[in-house]
């Protein structure tokens, strides 16, 4: 039987600019959580319902962390661009990660928008 190994982000594969912007965007915003007390629990959570980009925890609350960076707020702006399809995508990628639960904690979904370099935390930003 054939092995096949995927990549992840751990490996020395290239990586396209945009990827390296995505992943300062979300040590910048991991920087700025751990700051306000979150501790990391997961980076870059993936399932076959989509990704998280971070899982934290504050006190006993599971914190599902969206992270949006543009270079601008023209066009609506970093939050703006997570419509509702996304909204969808992260609800299941949350509820795949809580089957590990026997009793899941109390959660609740966070986004953190980066516009041209300052940070905006919104708390229960998306509806479960």
């Amino acid at each position: 039987m054939k092995t096949v190994k995927r990549r992840t982000l751990s490996d020395d594969a290239p990586r396209t600019e945009q990827q390296m912007r995505g992943q300062a965007g979300e040590d910048a915003a991991l920087a700025f959580l751990q700051q306000q007390g979150l501790t990391l629990v997961t980076r870059n959570f993936r399932c076959k319902a989509g990704e998280i980009d971070l899982i934290m925890a504050l006190s006993t609350t599971l914190v599902f962390v969206e992270v949006r960076q543009r270079a601008s707020s023209r066009f609506g702006g970093a939050a703006a661009s997570i419509g509702a399809a996304k909204q969808r995508r992260l609800i299941l990628a949350a509820q795949f990660y809580l089957q590990r639960y026997r009793a899941p904690p109390a959660c609740r979904f966070d986004v953190v928008t980066i516009d041209g370099g300052a940070i905006n935390w919104i708390t229960d930003a998306i509806s479960a």
